[in-house]
C-alpha cells in the first residue's frame, strides 16, 4: 500500500492570537462544495473560568477553514458553539455528511462537567450553506460519539455508524437505519434501537483489551463502503497505541464486513503525532477522494490537523486480496529432513538455521548444530532433488577456531552460528554469528574455494569479524553482486535490516561494517518487533527476490519477502503484506524455541524455490514455491 504523510503537515495548528482555538485544533473533516474543501474541526480554547462549571477549563467549539487544494486553509471561524444545555460545556470531533440539499454534521456534546459517560452524547447541527446553522438536535439518549451520515441512502434508508459506550468500555461500532429525517434524532427510535444495539455492531475487535471508534464518514467504491476507523490497542493498558485501520462494507447491507485490514494504515511517528495535548496519536476523522488518491485528515497528538494520501486501488487491492489465501510457502511431506544424531556428538541435542548453495545440480546443505553442552558447530549435508538428504557428513564442517567465539561460560551457548553462503566466482563467502557467550553476538566472515567445499576439504579462511565490537549484530551475507563498484553485506544490528558497503571482502582487524538502516519493522504488523534477513537473494527478471524473517510482539517468527531493484538493489520495489510462511506444524510450534521458522538458506531451481529453515530451533525442514506465483504476489497490486 503506498501512503505519504503531505509535506505540509501539520496543515492546521492552534492560532494564538484566536482566544478559541488557541490551544488545539484537530480532528478535521473535510466537505467538498464546487471548487471549493472546507474543513470542520475541533477547537480548544485558552484556559479560562467557565461559569457552569464553575472552575478553570478549555472549552470546545467546532471551527470551519476553506481551501482550494484540500492542503492549505485559510478564512478560519467558529461555526458550532456550546449553547444549548446538552452541550453547555463543549462540541468535539464533527464528521460532516451532504445528504440531499443538507449538510449534515454530528458531533460529541458535552453536558455534564467534571465529564462523565452519561453527559457525553451525539450531537447534530444542519446546514444548508455551511456558514449559518439552521437547527441542532440532541441525538442520543445514551454514552456515544463519533457518528456519521452515509452520503447516499441504501435501498431507500437513510444510514449512519456511530460508537455506542465510547466512555463505558467496551465500544462498538454500530449502525442505524431511518426511514425518514426526523428518525435521526427521535429519542423514542434509539431508545427502541439501544436495546439490542449490539445486534447492529461491527465485529472488528481483535482483543477484549482493545477499543475502537468511528473514524472518517464512509466513502462509497466499486467493491464496497470503505469505513475508515480507530483502532487503539491496549486501551487499558499504559502502553495504548492509537492506531487507524480500514474496512470494506458491502454496498447494499453495511453490516456485513467484506473485507479489512490486519494491521495499521498509519501509526504515530512524526513528531507532530508524537508530542502534544495527547501524545502518539493518530485518530482518523475525514475523508475525501482525489482521482486515485485518498485524503485521509486526522488528529495528531490531539493538538494539530494532519493528512496522510493514500493510493485508494493500492489499499483496496491489499484489503481484498487479505480476504483470499495468501501464497504460502509448501513444506516438505519428508519434513524435518535433518534431526539431531544421538551417534554424533557435536550434534546430538539441535540442528536447525541452514544456509544452501546449488552446485552442480545438488543442493548443498550448511547446518548449524548442537551438542549437550551447547557449543555450535556446522554440518554438512548433500541432497539430489533439494528434499532427500542422500549424505550426512559424520563430522562438522566448521568449528570454533577463534577466541571470540570460543565458550567463556561453562554449558553456556557458544560457537559458529547461523550460516549463509554467498558463492562469487570459484570462491564461497560465509557469514556467521560468532558468539563466546559472554560478549555480544558479532558477524564473522570467512571463505573457502568451490573445490575444497566440494571434496569436504574444509580449508576455511581465519575468520574475521566484520562489525563493531559491543554491538549485537547477526543475520548477515555478502550481496551475490557488486553494488555501485563495492561489495554490500546485509545484516542486523538492532531490530532492523541494515546495509554495509566494502571496497574489499579481505577485511583487516579493526575494520567494522557501517550501520545503514534499510529495512524496518512495521508497528502492530506481523514483523512488528524486529526483522532480519534470511539468505542471499535470488536474481530474477523483475528483481532481486530476498527473504526476510520477521517476529511479532508475541515472539513469533515468521517469514515475507522483498522484491528489490536489479540495478539499485537497495531500493525496495515490493514487500509482502501476508507472512508466506509461519509456524503450523509441531516440529516448529515445540522445541527449544517455540513457534519458530528461520531460514537462512534458499536456492531456485527450474522455477521452484526450495528454501531451508529452522524449525523451533530444533530441526531443519524445506518448503517450497513457485518463483513466479510469489513474483506476482510482491509485485505491486492493482484492482
Amino acid at each position: 500500500m503506498i501512503i505519504q504523510r503531505s509535506k505540509e503537515n501539520p496543515i492546521l495548528i492552534p492560532n494564538r492570537d484566536q482566544f478559541w482555538e488557541a490551544e488545539a485544533v484537530f480532528n478535521g473533516c473535510p466537505a467538498k462544495v464546487g471548487d471549493k474543501i472546507y474543513l470542520l474541526y475541533r477547537a480548544l480554547s485558552q484556559y479560562h473560568y467557565h461559569t457552569a462549571a464553575k472552575n478553570r477549563m478549555m472549552v470546545s467549539d467546532i471551527g470551519i477553514a476553506e481551501s482550494a487544494d484540500g492542503i492549505h486553509f485559510e478564512n478560519r471561524r467558529q461555526f458550532v458553539v456550546p449553547e444549548l444545555e446538552w452541550e453547555k460545556f463543549g462540541c468535539e470531533d464533527p464528521r460532516v455528511t451532504k445528504l440531499g440539499d443538507k449538510y449534515y454534521i454530528f458531533y460529541t456534546a458535552l453536558s455534564h462537567y467534571p465529564f462523565s459517560p452519561e453527559g457525553i452524547k451525539v450531537g447534530l447541527a444542519i446546514s444548508k450553506d455551511l456558514k449559518t446553522i439552521e437547527k441542532k438536535h440532541l441525538v442520543t439518549p445514551f454514552n456515544a460519539k463519533g457518528m456519521a451520515l452515509f452520503p447516499e441512502k441504501i435501498d431507500g434508508k437513510i444510514w449512519a455508524m456511530l460508537t455506542v459506550h465510547t466512555d463505558r468500555p467496551p465500544a462498538k461500532i454500530c449502525l442505524a437505519s431511518f426511514d425518514k429525517e426526523e428518525e435521526i434524532w427521535s429519542k423514542q427510535y434509539w431508545q427502541k434501537w439501544y436495546k439490542n444495539f449490539e445486534k447492529y455492531s461491527l465485529l472488528l475487535e481483535r482483543s477484549s483489551q482493545d477499543q475502537i471508534e468511528v473514524g472518517a464518514v464512509p466513502i462509497k467504491t466499486k467493491y464496497g463502503w470503505l469505513m475508515i476507523y480507530s483502532y487503539i490497542r491496549n486501551y487499558f493498558s499504559p502502553q495504548r497505541a492509537f492506531t487507524i485501520e480500514a474496512a470494506l462494507l458491502d454496498l447494499h447491507n453495511p453490516l456485513k464486513i467484506i473485507a479489512r485490514t490486519e494491521a495499521p494504515i498509519l501509526t504515530p511517528e512524526e513528531y507532530y503525532e508524537k508530542i502534544g495535548l495527547v501524545p502518539n496519536v493518530v485518530f482518523p476523522s475525514g475523508a475525501l477522494i482525489e482521482e486515485d488518491w485518498l485524503y485521509l485528515y486526522y488528529g495528531a497528538a490531539d493538538t494539530n490537523c494532519s493528512l496522510a494520501l493514500i493510493e485508494l486501488p493500492s489499499l483496496l487491492c491489499q484489503m481484498l486480496e487479505r480476504n483470499k489465501r495468501p501464497i504460502t510457502l509448501e513444506r516438505a511431506k519428508e519434513n524435518p529432513i535433518i534431526v539431531p544424531n544421538k551417534a554424533n556428538s557435536w550434534e546430538s541435542k539441535l540442528v536447525f538455521n541452514p544456509a544452501a548453495l546449488y552446485i552442480q545440480g545438488k543442493v548443498h546443505i550448511l547446518y548449524r548444530a548442537m551438542s549437550e553442552d551447547n557449543t555450535s558447530v556446522m554440518g554438512y549435508a548433500v541432497s539430489h532433488d533439494g528434499i532427500h538428504i542422500d549424505y550426512r557428513s559424520l563430522n562438522p564442517a566448521y568449528v570454533p577456531r577463534e577466541s571470540f567465539e570460543q565458550k567463556l561460560q561453562p554449558n553456556g551457548n557458544s560457537g559458529p552460528e547461523d550460516p549463509r553462503l554467498t558463492q562469487i566466482g570459484d570462491k564461497i563467502y560465509m557469514c556467521y554469528t560468532a558468539f563466546d557467550g559472554r560478549n555480544p553476538p558479532r558477524v564473522a566472515l570467512t571463505r573457502i574455494a568451490v573445490k575444497d567445499f566440494l571434496a569436504e576439504k574444509w580449508n576455511w579462511t581465519k575468520p574475521v569479524l566484520i562489525s563493531p565490537p559491543n554491538m549485537d549484530d547477526k543475520d548477515a551475507f555478502v550481496f551475490p553482486e557488486k553494488v555501485n563498484g563495492k561489495y554490500m553485506i546485509i545484516h542486523r544490528a538492532g531490530d532492523d535490516i541494515d546495509l554495509g558497503f566494502s571496497t574489499t571482502l579481505d577485511f583487516e582487524e579493526n575494520t567494522w561494517l557501517e550501520e545503514h538502516r534499510w529495512i524496518a519493522p512495521r508497528k502492530w504488523w506481523w514483523d512488528s518487533k524486529k526483522v532480519g534477513a534470511a539468505a542471499p537473494p535470488v536474481k530474477t527478471k523483475d528483481g532481486w527476490v530476498m527473504l526476510y524473517h520477521g517476529v511479532s510482539e508475541d515472539r513469533i517468527y515468521r517469514v515475507g519477502a522483498l522484491l528489490l531493484d536489479l540495478k539499485n538493489p537497495m531500493k525496495v520495489i515490493g514487500r509482502t503484506d501476508n507472512p508466506i510462511f509461519e509456524p503450523e506444524t509441531v516440529y516448529e510450534k515445540e522445541g527449544e524455541i517455540p513457534n519458530v521458522v528461520f531460514p537462512c538458506g534458499n536456492v531456485l531451481i527450474g522455477d521452484k524455490l526450495f528454501v531451508y529453515y529452522g524449525g523451533a530451533d530444533k530441526v531443519v525442514g524445506v518448503a517450497t514455491v513457485e518463483m513466479s506465483k510469489l513474483l506476482n504476489t510482491i509485485k505491486s497490486c492493482k484492482c
